[in-house]
């Protein structure tokens, strides 16, 4: 970088004619990261790559994707347009925080989740699966939640959950299937303050679930999230390395899941001119 802090960025090789696939998770420091991604992003395209493909472990801005009050922007699609005009040519996403975040881009998008690689540590975790909810902890996720039921077994419940504020949540009513007794497993996109999952994971505990166990793609963990996960009735958090986790938010109870193979077998088939799609069939 400049002296001023300004990025400052120069390609040692030649990638004239090139399939280039640029890794950047754009994850806090936000801005920071968003900055660099687009200043290398301009770097290829003024060298005259065949491709440039932006893989994102993390779409930073996502939850900006709509108007929901007055005088506020879109900024989910504001960094859709800047990194189209930056350079990129096609997007490769992992679990994205609302889907429809693809039609922002009027180039090809590649929608990754980390289902697989949840589905296969929840085998090895060799659970009675008679004794499993799957529990959605609000209205959004129960589309997705549903989709590891199906492919497990168990029941499905849901947290009828009423939001009082932009980061403060308020629990409400259980939807479906019994929690006394039953191991409960919870899915979400991302864990920010984690104050919502460790919420549905506090009704889940008043409806008499033994055991509950957290899935989230994105371990953000800001403010207060390692101790709320700490003093919360939650056995284990599983996230994966999408986010790098530094060393003071590694506690005994968050384990972290590799994507290393699920990204690199997407990025080998875009590549190939393969389809992504049949790494979900």
């Amino acid at each position: 970088s400049f002296p001023d802090t300004e990025t400052s960025v120069r390609i040692d090789e030649d990638v004239r004619g090139r399939d280039v696939f640029l890794v950047q998770p754009t994850c806090p420091p936000v801005n920071e990261n968003l900055m660099e991604l687009l200043i290398i992003l301009d770097a290829f395209k003024r060298a005259s790559p065949y491709r440039v493909t932006v893989v994102l472990p993390y779409y930073g801005y996502a939850r900006q994707d709509r108007k929901d009050q007055g005088r506020v922007p879109i900024s989910a699609k504001l960094v859709a347009n800047l990194l189209t005009a930056a350079g990129a040519n096609r997007i490769l996403a992992l679990d994205l925080h609302a889907a429809q975040i693809q039609g922002f881009f009027d180039i090809p998008v590649d929608h990754l989740t980390a289902a697989p690689v949840f589905v296969q540590h929840i085998r090895k975790m060799g659970l009675p699966i008679d004794e499993v909810v799957f529990l959605s902890p609000d209205e959004g996720r129960v589309k997705s939640t549903l989709g590891f039921q199906k492919r497990l077994g168990g029941e499905l419940a849901i947290v009828d959950k009423r939001r009082s504020g932009a980061s403060k949540t308020e629990q409400a009513n259980l939807i479906g299937a019994s929690l006394k007794g039953k191991i409960v497993l919870m899915f979400d996109d991302m864990i920010s303050t984690a104050g919502s999952i460790t919420g549905a994971a506090r009704v889940a505990e008043r409806n008499g679930a033994k055991e509950i166990y957290v899935f989230a793609t994105h371990g953000l963990l800001v403010g207060n999230a390692i101790q709320t996960l700490k003093n919360s009735s939650i056995k284990r958090v599983i996230i994966t390395d999408s986010i790098p986790l530094p060393p003071e938010k590694r506690i005994d109870k968050i384990e972290v899941l590799s994507v290393d193979k699920l990204l690199a077998d997407a990025i080998w088939r875009i590549h190939e001119n393969e389809s992504v799609s049949k790494l979900f069939e």
